[in-house]
C-alpha cells in the first residue's frame, strides 16, 4: 500500500436538499437529536452516558468548592442594564475587580435579556446553556472533521459534554460564564454550511459584530476562493455596527474612536491568563509591553497561519479532511494573534482534538507493517495540554510573572506554543500529501492542477489521494 493510498474509503453523504419552509426545517432541525439517539447502538449508548453523567456530577461537586464567581457574565449583564437605562457603557465598572466592558455596542445590545433574570437563576441558565453549546460545538466538530460515522456520533457527543468540561478553556468558560462558546458555534455552524447558500457568512458576521476576532474567517473564506460568503460576513458586520449606531451613537463613536484602543481596559498583557503570542512575548522579554517584536511576531504568526490554512484548502484534491485542516488552522491563528487571548478562547481545541483522533483512529486502521503512532502521540500530547491546567500550577505570584527564567515560561505560555505545533504539523501534513501524490506544493498560475506530469499514470496514482 503506497503513501497516497492510506486513507479510508469516502464516506458517502446524502446531497444537500434544497430548502424548504422555515417550520419545516425548523421541524426537522429540532427531531434530528431524537433520530439520531434512536439510530446509535443501545449498549454503547448507556454506557457512554453513565460516563458522561458521572462526570457532570463530579464536576458539579468540584465546582461547588472553587467558587465559581462567573464574573464575565456579571459584566455582560450590567452592559445590558446600562443600554437598557440609558447609562454610560464604557464607563460602568462593575464586581471586586472594577471590570469594565469591553466589547461593541452591538454585543451589550444582546445583552439585555440577561436583566430579565436574577443572579442565581442566570447563573444556572448560562451553566446549562454552555453545557448545550458544547454539545452543539463538538456535533459540528464531528461534522467539519466528518469522523466519527454517523451512527456513532450521538456517543461522541454525549462523551464530549460530560467530559470536555475538564478541558481548561471549557472550564474556565463555564466558572466565568462567557459567551466563547456561542461564537464558536456560529461561527463553525457557518463553515460548515454548503457554499452555495446566499447566507453563508452571516452567522460569522454577527459574531464579528459581537467580539471583533472571528472577522478573521471572513478573510479566511476570501483567501479560500469564496468571495461571496466573504462579503456576506463583511456586510453583515457592517450591519451590526449601523445597529449599534443608530441605537447607542455615543457609546459607538466612543468605542471606535478610544476604548477599543486602550488594551488597559481588557487587562495586563503579561499575566499567564493571556495565551496569545503578544503575551508570550512579554514574559519571555520581562517587559509588560512588548512592543514591536511581539507585533512582528504576531504579523508573522498571522501570515503564516492564514498561508497554511489557505494551503490546506486548496490541497482537498491531495489532502484528507482539507476544510477540517484549513479551519482548524484559521481558528488558531485568530487565538494566537489577538493581542489579549485568555485561556477561555482557547475553546477551539474541540475541532482541533477532534481532527487529531480522526487522523489517529485513520492511522490505527492501517496495516500494522506500516502503521505509526505519530498522530496517537500527536493527539495525546494536545489532549494532556489542554487537561493539564499548566499556566494556572506554575502561575507565579505580582511581578515575578516578569522574572521567570525561559524554562520556567514553558507551562506559563502552553497554548501558544501548542498552537504554533498545530500549524507546523499542518504545514508538514499537507506538503507530505502533495509530495506523495506527485502535486506540486504551490500551484503556479497557468500551471495544470494535477502537476506537472500528464497522462492515465499520473490520474491513476492521484486517484486515491482525493478520498
Amino acid at each position: 500500500m503506497t503513501a497516497v493510498q492510506d486513507e479510508r474509503s469516502p464516506v458517502l453523504t446524502a446531497p444537500d436538499p434544497a430548502p424548504g419552509p422555515l417550520s419545516d426545517r425548523l421541524g426537522h432541525a429540532l427531531g434530528a437529536p431524537v433520530r439520531a439517539l434512536r439510530e446509535a447502538p443501545r449498549r454503547p449508548l448507556l454506557a457512554v452516558s453513565a460516563v458522561a453523567l458521572l462526570s457532570l456530577v463530579i464536576y458539579a461537586v468540584v465546582r461547588h468548592f472553587v467558587h465559581t464567581s462567573m464574573v464575565d457574565m456579571i459584566v455582560y449583564r450590567a452592559e445590558g442594564a446600562a443600554v437598557a437605562n440609558g447609562n454610560d457603557l464604557y464607563g460602568l465598572r462593575v464586581t471586586a475587580w472594577n471590570l469594565p466592558a469591553t466589547y461593541p455596542p452591538f454585543a451589550a445590545m444582546l445583552f439585555v435579556p440577561t436583566t430579565w433574570f436574577p443572579v442565581p437563576v442566570l447563573r444556572i441558565a448560562i451553566t446549562l446553556g454552555n453545557l448545550g453549546l458544547l454539545a452543539v460545538f463538538t456535533h459540528l466538530s464531528f461534522k467539519l472533521v466528518g469522523w466519527p460515522r454517523r451512527d456513532l456520533r450521538p456517543l461522541g457527543v454525549i462523551l464530549v459534554t460530560g467530559c470536555g468540561v475538564w478541558l481548561e478553556p471549557v472550564f474556565t468558560t463555564l466558572r466565568y460564564g462567557q459567551i466563547n462558546l456561542a461564537l464558536a458555534c456560529l461561527i463553525l455552524w457557518d463553515l460548515t454550511r454548503p457554499d452555495g447558500r446566499r447566507s453563508k457568512g452571516v452567522a460569522i458576521g454577527i459574531a464579528a459584530g459581537i467580539k471583533l476576532t472571528p472577522g478573521l474567517f471572513a478573510v479566511y473564506l476570501l483567501l479560500t476562493g469564496r468571495i461571496r460568503a466573504a462579503f456576506v460576513a463583511g456586510l453583515t458586520f457592517l450591519g451590526t455596527f449601523l445597529i449599534g449606531a443608530l441605537v447607542l451613537p455615543d457609546a459607538t463613536w466612543g468605542f471606535w474612536t478610544k476604548y477599543l484602543y486602550d488594551s488597559s481596559r481588557v487587562g495586563k498583557t503579561e499575566i499567564v491568563d493571556n495565551q496569545s503570542v503578544r503575551g508570550a512575548f512579554a514574559r519571555l522579554l520581562h517587559t509588560a509591553d512588548p512592543g514591536t517584536v511581539a507585533t512582528l511576531g504576531a504579523g508573522l504568526i498571522a501570515v503564516a497561519g492564514l498561508a497554511v490554512a489557505a494551503w490546506a484548502a486548496a490541497s482537498s484534491r491531495w489532502l484528507p479532511r482539507a476544510e477540517a485542516w484549513g479551519v482548524c488552522c484559521a481558528a488558531v491563528t485568530a487565538v494566537l494573534i489577538s493581542p489579549i487571548s485568555w485561556t477561555h478562547h482557547w475553546v477551539w481545541c474541540v475541532p482541533v482534538l477532534t481532527l487529531l483522533a480522526c487522523e489517529a483512529s485513520v492511522e490505527r486502521a492501517r496495516p500494522a507493517a506500516v502503521r505509526k503512532l505519530r498522530w496517537r502521540a500527536a493527539f495525546g500530547a494536545t489532549l494532556l495540554a489542554f487537561l493539564s491546567f499548566a499556566m494556572w500550577a506554575a502561575k507565579p505570584h505580582g511581578a515575578e510573572i516578569l522574572h521567570l527564567a525561559p524554562l520556567r515560561q514553558i507551562p506559563t505560555s502552553v497554548y501558544p506554543l501548542v498552537g504554533i505545533c498545530f500549524l507546523l504539523t499542518a504545514a508538514l501534513r499537507i506538503r507530505a500529501r502533495r509530495r506523495a501524490a506527485g502535486a506540486p506544493l504551490v500551484r503556479l498560475p497557468g500551471q495544470r492542477e494535477g502537476g506537472g506530469r500528464p497522462g492515465p499514470a499520473r490520474d491513476r496514482q492521484q486517484a486515491p489521494a482525493a478520498r
